[in-house]
């Protein structure tokens, strides 16, 4: 059994997806970001960055004693190692899955989330801000659809790397992009929307759509961190 430390976040849902991609067995515990549950030392005990997601697996393929694990990449190479699925096993195709991975996490994921902040949650719209994390989002969806030109998923398989991906494409128009202008992109996102499994796991966020808390109340559990938070 995977324990799920979970938010409905982007990097929340790869992990609901994944999981409901591949049918193993888990138990969501809502971490309420915007009401400060993941500066609860219970949780810090597992991810020492105060973040979501995070999982607990109970049951662990070598038999040992349960493997905690925080970072939505991480979380998702080790779930598809522990299954055998969406990860290939053959060197060029492995390769190709982790360089994709990887580029979520360096690049998609940062820059679509620092666009999201300055065009949505920042208290001071600054052009050159919004301007600079828009066209940066623009430039890596361009990225993604000049490499979905000649296969149908990222890696050629459908795998983690499109799982990572896929979340942080879901609220294109917040970030100023539309979909008609990168074609091959649109295809894909419609391809993976579609999934039984990925709706089943959107389906699960709306469980905890009444729990949301607005911008300004969690802006300065959200935004307003530093070293102090972690020292304290």
């Amino acid at each position: 059994m995977i324990d799920l430390y979970y938010w409905t976040t982007p990097n929340g849902h790869k992990i609901t997806i994944f999981l409901e991609e591949v049918g193993l067995p888990y138990t969501v515990i809502p971490i309420n970001i915007g009401a400060g549950d993941q500066f609860k030392p219970e949780f810090l005990k597992i991810a020492p960055n105060n973040r979501i997601p995070a999982i607990v697996d109970h049951d662990p393929a070598t038999g040992s004693k349960p493997i905690s694990i925080f970072e939505s990449g991480a979380i998702l190479l080790y779930l598809a190692e522990k299954t055998g699925k969406l990860i290939p096993t053959d060197l060029q195709g492995r390769a190709d899955v982790l360089q994709w991975l990887f580029w979520q996490m360096g690049g998609l994921g940062p820059m679509a989330g620092q666009n999201h902040h300055f065009s949505q949650y920042a208290p001071e719209k600054i052009p050159y801000a919004i301007n600079r994390y828009v066209n940066e989002t623009g430039r890596l969806y361009a990225v993604l659809d000049k490499r979905l030109s000649d296969r149908e998923f990222l890696a050629g398989e459908y795998s983690i790397a499109d799982i990572a991906s896929y979340p942080w494409v879901v609220p294109y128009e917040r970030q100023g992009q539309n979909l008609d202008h990168f074609p091959n992109l649109k295809r894909w996102f419609e391809a993976i929307q579609s999934r039984p499994a990925t709706i089943r796991a959107y389906a699960k966020a709306e469980a905890f759509k009444d729990q949301a808390i607005s911008p300004d109340q969690s802006r300065e559990l959200l935004f307003n961190q530093s070293a102090k938070t972690i020292q304290r």
